[in-house]
């Protein structure tokens, strides 16, 4: 070892001799052994063989054929350039262009062909033009005006870079946001991981301590069953969705993503862009879409109710409440067992404090990540060939009807609770608004409706309890629909 205190330029000189000695005897015994390999080989031929003259009159092997398209000409490079950029490719590509392109992608989307993917078909540029713009509309609705950045601002993005006619980040086997939907936003595997996380990040408290506030979380999903009816009638228009592709778009009624997702992947796999799109959207546009009707359907009065706030929640209540939630569910409805296993399994990490760590992970790390993918793969399925349709703006429709309803059935619901309610013991009609289970959002809207009455007026933690009970609701809706038709496809 080096000693700095004494010394040291000889030992540092000794040390750099030593190094500059070994590299000697290394280089000069490769070069030694490079000779006795050379003498004993022949020599290598040459990889490349010129002919034909002299400097500009050479001619290389292999490029005897070579016509005009291959000379070095400015006009021609800067045409080419031009041909390349992204305005081009919207507004000016020909057909011929078009298709030649799309040629070089033949091989990738017959294998997706075969793997059961829907061939959605080609859209003009300028309507990728138009989605691009819709993109940066979300993705200012989101960091400008504060709707849900967190879910709008990937979404937009996604739509941006999916649209970028000539990016290919969509292209299969290997765009990177084709790998992301194909990884997790095309099967249940986000879904699930996102339930975990809500699960975890979920108090259950307020549901256990006044349980009739379940009631409204089950009458929010009228909106759901209603939506059938719905599609129903939109087939009378000449559309022409099934009752699986039916059950797929009601769901959306829940405002849940995930769940939207997860039905949608069992019954009506060919829908599934469109709806996680549509259910995304409306789930993250809650604070414009509920208020509305919110004042409609209730009175100045009614909104400035008071309620006291939820009893304190012992710890074992809320340790044992998602066992038995998951218990119930594999007993009456094992289809719901997947979703509301993980929603279960998150809240019981997280209830029971023996794994801080795990539950951390679940509602912070974990739950960032999944929802950035979830996201950027939900908005890499807005092209023009998915969402510019009769079928797909059906649907978009459908889903703004069912959050309607639903919105709308849990607000009715807590009204007609009232009246057999104690005087001083009356529900704020906005708390049923939440029974949708877009979590915590449709909550924090209707206490933010509730304080633009009376700043006073602190319903929240009410609104929770509708809320979580949403998310249990849509999930079994969701369990009735693929056990009844499950078995059709």
């Amino acid at each position: 070892m080096i000693d700095l205190n004494k010394n040291f330029k000889k030992q540092v000189m000794s040390v750099c001799c030593g190094i500059f000695a070994v590299a000697f005897v290394l280089s000069a015994g490769t070069k030694v052994l490079a000779q006795t390999a050379e003498n004993s080989a022949p020599a290598a031929e040459k990889t490349v063989k010129v002919s034909g003259g002299t400097g500009l009159d050479r001619v290389i092997e292999g490029t005897e054929n070579w016509g005009e398209e291959h000379n070095i000409n400015p006009v021609q490079f800067l045409k080419n350039i031009g041909k390349s950029t992204g305005i081009y490719k919207m507004f000016f590509q020909s057909a011929q262009e078009a298709e030649a392109e799309e040629a070089a992608k033949a091989l990738a989307e017959e294998n997706a062909e075969k793997a059961g993917a829907t061939n959605w078909g080609r859209a003009p540029g300028w309507q990728s033009f138009l989605m691009m713009c819709i993109g940066f509309l979300i993705i200012y609705l989101g960091a400008g005006k504060g709707f849900e950045p967190l879910l709008l601002i990937p979404i937009g993005m996604g739509t941006v870079l999916i649209n970028a006619v000539g990016a290919g980040m969509g292209n299969l086997p290997d765009g990177m946001l084709a790998i992301i939907y194909k990884a997790g936003v095309g099967n249940e595997f986000f879904p699930m991981l996102i339930f975990m996380g809500i699960g975890a990040m979920t108090d259950f408290g307020p549901l256990i301590a006044n349980p009739k506030t379940a009631i409204l979380g089950g009458a929010a999903q009228f909106g759901v069953f209603f939506t059938l009816f719905g599609v129903a009638v939109m087939n009378l228009f000449g559309l022409d969705y099934n009752i699986m592709q039916a059950c797929a778009i009601a769901i959306i009624g829940g405002a849940d993503g995930p769940t939207s997702i997860y039905v949608s992947g069992k019954l009506a796999p060919e829908l599934m862009a469109v709806i996680a799109v549509a259910a995304y959207s409306y789930m993250a546009l809650v604070p414009m879409i509920q208020p509305p009707i919110m004042k409609l359907l209730t009175t100045k009065k009614q909104r400035m109710i008071h309620m006291e706030n939820p009893r304190p929640v012992p710890k074992a209540e809320k340790v044992l409440f998602p066992m038995m939630l998951l218990l119930i569910t594999i007993l009456l409805l094992p289809p719901a067992a997947p979703l509301i296993g993980m929603l279960a399994f998150g809240n019981f990490v997280k209830e029971s404090g023996a794994a801080t760590r795990l539950s951390k992970t679940m509602e912070n790390e974990l739950m960032n990540i999944v929802s950035i993918l979830l996201s950027l793969g939900v908005g890499s399925q807005m092209t023009p060939e998915k969402i510019i349709r009769g079928e797909s703006l059906g649907i978009i429709v459908l889903g703004l009807v069912a959050f309607a309803v639903a919105t709308a059935a849990g607000i009715c619901m807590a009204q007609i609770m009232n009246l057999f309610m104690p005087k001083n013991k009356k529900l704020n009609p906005l708390i049923g608004s939440a029974g949708v289970s877009a979590v915590p959002m449709a909550a924090r809207v209707a206490h933010k409706v509730a304080q633009s009455e009376d700043s006073s007026n602190f319903i929240l933690m009410n609104a929770m309890g509708p809320n979580v009970s949403g998310v249990i609701g849509t999930a079994i809706a969701a369990g009735v629909f693929i056990a009844t038709y499950g078995g059709l496809k």
